[in-house]
């Protein structure tokens, strides 16, 4: 399937549709940004937020649960962030 933004789509597994509050923390928990889950998957996800390119490359995904996940930024724009799990 390709993807008419992103052209070829290479992703593992499929995507599904999302809108959950997210938060992007890095320099071990000093730093968080607020975003939008707008899709997930077991190995990544697409989020939303003001400023996409605030985010570092790496960082951990805190969930509203709380649960954390380690991340990769993938590809970005200016409103969002396409990202791997580093544990996945």
């Amino acid at each position: 399937m390709v993807d008419p933004v992103q052209g070829e789509n290479k992703r593992i597994a499929p995507r599904l549709r999302s809108l959950k509050a997210g938060r992007i923390v890095f320099h071990h928990g000093g730093s968080t940004l607020d975003c939008m889950i707008r899709n997930l998957s077991e190995t990544g996800a697409k989020l939303a937020m003001e400023q996409a390119l605030l985010a570092p490359d790496q960082f951990q995904l805190q969930f509203q649960d709380g649960a954390m996940r380690p991340c990769t930024v993938r590809w970005r724009k200016l409103t969002e962030l396409g990202v791997s799990f580093d544990d996945a």
